[in-house]
């Protein structure tokens, strides 16, 4: 029996939110860093509610009404929601786009905390607790943590293994940070 040899994804676009005030209500910016190989070729962006349900909608629609939409294989997420409770539905993502989604973190997540903040503070939170549920639990690789759909656990190893060129956290992530924090404070800050 042949082994299959794993796929490379060279093609990546990574998103992560611009930091705002705990008191902000409304929309907060989105940076997509577009990637291939190791050299940054464009930057996406836009915005979704705080706490909102608009996350996967907007990401389906930053990446595949790009310029870089044929291209891309990969996308990388800081985190499975953005702007604080706007849980991103992984699954449906990756149907949308037909590309594989990655989610990463850097520390080891809280699921009973995400699952109380949710059911006792977030509106909608019960249908947003269910869309983590249904991604199932985060699990450590390469000194972060995960979860992805449509590409194997070697696969994302690979990945990892690939893009974390300055440290643990994937380059477009990184950039991706370093970019939504100079548009939201005028200057980036250290770590993802």
């Amino acid at each position: 029996m042949a082994s299959t040899r794993p796929r490379t994804f060279s093609h990546i676009v990574g998103f992560d939110d611009c930091p705002f005030a705990r008191s902000h209500r409304g929309d907060v910016p989105v940076v997509g860093a577009v990637f291939s190989h190791a050299r940054l070729e464009g930057v996406i962006s836009g915005k979704v509610r705080r706490d909102g349900v608009n996350s996967t909608r907007v990401l389906t629609h930053l990446v595949s009404e790009s310029k870089f939409a044929a291209h891309l294989q990969l996308v990388l997420l800081q985190g499975v929601a953005l702007a604080g409770f706007n849980v991103v539905d992984v699954p449906r993502l990756h149907a949308a786009l037909g590309i594989p989604v990655l989610v990463v973190a850097r520390h080891a997540p809280q699921p009973g905390a995400m699952r109380r903040a949710l059911l006792e503070r977030i509106p909608g939170g019960a249908r947003k607790w269910a869309l983590v549920e249904r991604l199932g639990p985060m699990e450590p690789l390469a000194g972060v943590h995960v979860q992805h759909m449509g590409l194997s656990r070697e696969e994302a190893a690979a990945v990892l293994r690939d893009t974390a060129i300055n440290g643990t956290i994937p380059e477009p992530l990184r950039t991706a940070h370093l970019i939504a924090g100079g548009i939201a404070t005028g200057e980036s800050s250290g770590r993802t």
